[in-house]
This record gives C-alpha cells, sequence and structure tokens, in this order.
C-alpha cells in the first residue's frame, strides 16, 4: 500500500510539472501585458523599465523556475492588471468557487445515485422511462445554454430567483460564505444546477447500467433464493458492488465541475475564479492565468489521487494482483 501511495503522489508531481510548463509556454503567445498596462504616450524607456521590473526581459528557463519556486511557496507573483498579489486575489474569490462547486458536486452524487438505483430497480416504471428521457437533457444540451434557458424561466419569467451575482454573503475570518443568508443561498441555486446537471445525468446513467449488469449476476440470484428481502439485495449487495466503477468516473466529474465552473460562472457573473480567469485572458495577465491553471491542476489531481486510494482500498481484486505478483 506504501509503495503504491509513493508511486502515485510521484506520478502526481510529475503531471503538475508538465502543466506548469505547458500553461506557462503557451502564456507567451496570448498577447504582451505591456500593451495593457501602459497607455498611448508610452516611451521606450517605460516600455524596457515596466519588462525588467515585471521579470520578462529574463529568458523563459529563468521565468520558469522562478514561477516554480513562487508557485511551491503559494506566492505566484504580482497581478499585471490589479497590481496586487496573486495569492491575496485567488483568495478572495476562491471561496466562492468552492462553494459552487461542492453544491453542485452533492447534487450531482446524491440525485445521480439515488435516481440511478431507482431507475434499475424498477426499469420498466413510467416514472423510470421518464426519467431517462429527461437525463437527455443534460447530457445533449451544452452548459451554458442551460444556464440561459434557467435564468430565463426562473428569474425573467417566474422571478424567483436572481439570475447573477453571489448574494449577500457572511465573512467568516478568511472565508466568505454565502450559505448563511438568504440571498446566498437562493443565488447558489441556478448556478449549482447548471454547473451539476451534466456530472448528475451521467452519473445516474452510469449508475444504473452498473446496476442492471450486477442484477444478472448469479449471487444476486443465489441472494433471493435464500430468501432476502429486497431491499437487502439492493442495496446492501447490488450497490456496494456498483459503487467501485462508479466511484472512478464521479472522482473525474467531481474534478471536472471545479474545472469547468468557468463557463457557468460566466454565463452568472459568479465572482469565482473561473470568471477571474476569463477577466485576466482579456487583459493578459498572466501570471493571474498560471496561478489558476496550477491551482486547478493541484485540485484535479488531489482529486485523481484520492479516487485512486478510495479504488485500491475498495476492490480486493487489487489486493489480489499484488500479492500473487509478489509470490
Amino acid at each position: 500500500m506504501l509503495a503504491y501511495i509513493i508511486r502515485r503522489v510521484f506520478q502526481s508531481i510529475v503531471v503538475l510539472l508538465v502543466v506548469g510548463l505547458v500553461a506557462f509556454s503557451m502564456f507567451r503567445f496570448v498577447g504582451d501585458p505591456i500593451d495593457n498596462m501602459l497607455g498611448q504616450e508610452r516611451t521606450d524607456a517605460d516600455i524596457e523599465r515596466l519588462r525588467t521590473q515585471l521579470g520578462l526581459d529574463q529568458p523563459f528557463p529563468v521565468q520558469y523556475v522562478k514561477f516554480l519556486k513562487g508557485a511551491a511557496q503559494g506566492n505566484f507573483g504580482v497581478s499585471f492588471r490589479q497590481g496586487r498579489p496573486v495569492s491575496t486575489i485567488i483568495a478572495e474569490r476562491l471561496p466562492a468557487t468552492l462553494e459552487l462547486a461542492a453544491v453542485s458536486g452533492f447534487l450531482a452524487i446524491v440525485l445521480g445515485v439515488s435516481l440511478g438505483v431507482l431507475t434499475a430497480i424498477y426499469r420498466d416504471g413510467f416514472a423510470s422511462n421518464l426519467v431517462m428521457t429527461l437525463s437527455l437533457i443534460g447530457v445533449s444540451l451544452p452548459t451554458f445554454l442551460i444556464g440561459i434557458l434557467l435564468i430565463y424561466l426562473f428569474s425573467v419569467e417566474l422571478n424567483w430567483l436572481p439570475s447573477f451575482g453571489r448574494g449577500d454573503v457572511v465573512q467568516l475570518g478568511f472565508w466568505s460564505t454565502g450559505f448563511l443568508t438568504a440571498s446566498g443561498l437562493k443565488a447558489l441555486i441556478l448556478p449549482s444546477i447548471t454547473l451539476g446537471l451534466y456530472q448528475m445525468t451521467l452519473i445516474m446513467r452510469l449508475v444504473r447500467s452498473e446496476m442492471l449488469e450486477v442484477l444478472r449476476q448469479e449471487y444476486i440470484r443465489f441472494a433471493r433464493a435464500r430468501g432476502l428481502r429486497d431491499k437487502s439485495v439492493h442495496f446492501k449487495h447490488a450497490l456496494k458492488n456498483t459503487l467501485v466503477p462508479v466511484i472512478t468516473v464521479t472522482g473525474l466529474q467531481l474534478g471536472a465541475i471545479i474545472a469547468f465552473a468557468i463557463i457557468t460562472e460566466t454565463v452568472f457573473q459568479w465572482p469565482g475564479v473561473g470568471l477571474l480567469f476569463i477577466n485576466a485572458i482579456q487583459f493578459v495577465d498572466i501570471p493571474v492565468m498560471a496561478a489558476y491553471l496550477m491551482l486547478i491542476s493541484v485540485m484535479f489531481v488531489g482529486i485523481n489521487l484520492i479516487v485512486d486510494l478510495l479504488y485500491y482500498a475498495i476492490d480486493p481484486r487489487l489486493h489480489t494482483d499484488k500479492s500473487a505478483k509478489a509470490h
């Protein structure tokens, strides 16, 4: 187990280094931040002075090494646009994104697993067929279109929910939360549904498929022959074996929720790091863009690492394979 953990951690570090190199290389082609930071009256001396001040006059390998050293210490430099430390800006925006991702992930997992199990157990019922038909909406429609449709229905026509913003927030130390205010909770509903709908339908269809496959197995028939109740067969025997492959896909979808929150945040003007990244692209704010991609990479790799360890702990076949190879 320890060797497996060390190997996976080493692989994660290599992935982060590659992502950092690719991201930092791409930013050299998105434009020159000096053009956005200096006005039309700039002189060559002003350009050289600012380029030296920002470290843009140094060779690319030197800039990349300095970026990695700073990133390891949580220092991503100073924003070209705002003139403030990038770590401070990220810390201000991160709570909004994490709360949105947490609510979306919770809805996706709870509803996805529950509906997947129910549609598998009652696969020939009208409600099951209706849910499966409606799930095609979440799979087929793009995220931004779902958000626009929800805004039109619940904000424009019915005027029930806000169409943009985070609502009122409460500051708890360094963390700002909207969970403790009515307007904050109402503002979370539409963007969290928009962000989690695709993941929810994907998890639901996967759970249903795996559940139907497990219910056909011999040990399920044997459990029924022993006189076990349907509830025990479905939830103690079938569901437990269904969750092994579902955990892997669910972990990837949780990472996708954080990584692709950028679209939802743009549609709803949600003040998170995704919207910050979009604004940084417009102003060629390279430190903010690099910090965002590294942050998302760390979250994505971390979630995948946790999923791999859970998969190793839950699936006994991996332990059996390791023992067989050792002997």
